[in-house]
C-alpha cells in the first residue's frame, strides 16, 4: 500500500508538471514583442492620435507591417475606422487586436460597443462580460454591460451591473440615471426616485 501511494503521488506530480510546462509554452507562444523600430512608430502614432491628428496617426499605423502591429496598434486603427462609420472594418481590427493579445480588455470593450451600436445586445453582453473578468475595476465595463441588459429587458441583471459600476465610480450621472430607469421598469418606485435624485444632484454640481 505504501508503494502504491508513492506511485500515485509521482504520477500526480508528473501530470501536473507536464500541465504547467504546457501552459508556460502556450503563454510564451502567445506573447508578442514588437521590434524597437516599430515601437518608435507606435509611440509616434499614439502622440498624433492624442493630439487628434488622425490623418498622421493613421499614416504611421498603416506603415507598420501587419505582423509587427501590437494590440494597441490594431485598436487605434479600429478606433479611427469606427469614427469614420466603418463599423465592420473596425470590428475586424478589434478582433485582430485580440489575436495579438487575448487579455487586452480595451479591444473586447470596443467590440462590445460595436455590437451595441449594431443592436446586437446578446453579443455585446458576451464582450462586456469578458471585460469585467479581465478588468474588474473598470466601471464602464459594468455600465455598458448594464446598458446591453437593458436592451434585452433583463432588468435584474442590468441592476447588478449598474450597481457594480456605481460601486467603482459613483460620480457619473448616467450610471445613476440608467439605474433609476431600471428600478422604474422593475416597479421599484422608491429606489428609482432615490437614484434619480443622485443623478440630478450630480448634474447640478457638474454644470
Amino acid at each position: 500500500m505504501k508503494n502504491l501511494l508513492i506511485i500515485l503521488v509521482l504520477i500526480f506530480l508528473s501530470v501536473n508538471s507536464s500541465f504547467a510546462f504546457n501552459l508556460n509554452l502556450k503563454k510564451e507562444d502567445n506573447s508578442f514583442v514588437q521590434k524597437e523600430e516599430y515601437r518608435v512608430l507606435s509611440d509616434e502614432a499614439n502622440i498624433y492620435y492624442a493630439q487628434n491628428n488622425i490623418k498622421e496617426a493613421k499614416n504611421v499605423l498603416v506603415s507598420i507591417p501587419e505582423n509587427e502591429r501590437s494590440a494597441q496598434n490594431w485598436l487605434l486603427i479600429g478606433n479611427i475606422l469606427q469614427d469614420e462609420g466603418k463599423l465592420a472594418d473596425a470590428e475586424f481590427m478589434y478582433k485582430k487586436a485580440i489575436e495579438v493579445d487575448d487579455k487586452y480588455y480595451k479591444a473586447y470593450y470596443n467590440l462590445g460597443n460595436i455590437y451595441l451600436m449594431q443592436d446586437k445586445p446578446n453579443m455585446a453582453v458576451e464582450e462586456y462580460t469578458k471585460v469585467t473578468k479581465l478588468k474588474p475595476d473598470y466601471p464602464y465595463g459594468y455600465y455598458n454591460l448594464g446598458c446591453a441588459y437593458i436592451k434585452l429587458e433583463k432588468y435584474s441583471k442590468a441592476r447588478f451591473a449598474l450597481l457594480d459600476a456605481i460601486d467603482l465610480k459613483n460620480t457619473v450621472p448616467d450610471f445613476h440615471y440608467n439605474l433609476a430607469y431600471v428600478y422604474k421598469m422593475m416597479n421599484k418606485k422608491k429606489s428609482s426616485e432615490i437614484y434619480l435624485q443622485y443623478y440630478n444632484r450630480l448634474i447640478e454640481n457638474n454644470y
